[in-house]
């Protein structure tokens, strides 16, 4: 499998893009979360959540992400972020997953959107505008160009920064996620690039 080299900087940036930039997928394309079940060159099959088995052909110049394992202690105000949550009666949202962005995506995919981790889920990419401790957790306020919402992030919510990969991480029993593989007319997909688990850390998205 061809081996991408890009600075660590470059590689986190597009890290964050493809996770959470785009608010809706295009027809033509489908979002994967699964396992990693074989790998046979740039070709991959993997084990849907949903028990489909898909067959994903990585590109050429694909770009390969991994996570890193972070707490709800390293979620600071001044950080960009990106959470996954859920709609509470009072308004508030009740944060499922963090993912931190590095400094050089900062403004990535920024605004709330309706996401698909779960019904009726959303994503929100947005700055740490300020955050207070309750019993069991933080409270978050996210600020972005259109508004702001306000989070509830109890302790043992899962947080993660994304990190380069490489080659060496697409591997049977990975978990993987690719926000948008492309459709092709034998059945197949394609991806630019994918975030896979790594060291135990899975991608939360």
């Amino acid at each position: 499998m061809r081996r991408t080299v890009l600075s660590a900087a470059l590689v986190a940036a597009a890290a964050a893009m493809a996770a959470t930039a785009a608010p809706a997928q295009a027809p033509d394309t489908v979002r994967v979360r699964g396992t990693i079940e074989n790998v046979a060159g740039q070709t991959l099959t993997v084990k849907a959540r949903d028990g489909a088995d898909l067959k994903i052909k990585l590109a050429d110049n694909a770009q390969i992400r991994t996570v890193v394992g972070k707490t709800v202690a390293d979620v600071r105000q001044g950080l960009f972020v990106g959470i996954t949550a859920m709609p509470q009666p009072d308004g508030t949202q009740k944060a499922v997953e963090i993912h931190i962005f590095p400094e050089a995506a900062r403004g990535t995919g920024e605004g709330h959107r309706p996401w698909d981790l779960m019904p009726n889920s959303t994503m929100t990419n947005a700055n740490v505008d300020s955050e207070v401790a309750v019993s069991d957790g933080k409270k978050l306020v996210l600020k972005y160009k259109d508004g702001e919402k306000t989070f509830i992030v109890p302790d043992n919510v899962k947080v993660v920064m994304f990190a380069p990969g490489s080659a060496a991480d697409v591997k049977p029993g990975a978990k993987i996620f690719i926000v948008a593989a492309k459709k092709l007319p034998d059945g197949t997909l394609e991806a630019p690039g994918a975030t896979v688990g790594s060291g135990g850390v899975d991608p939360p998205m």
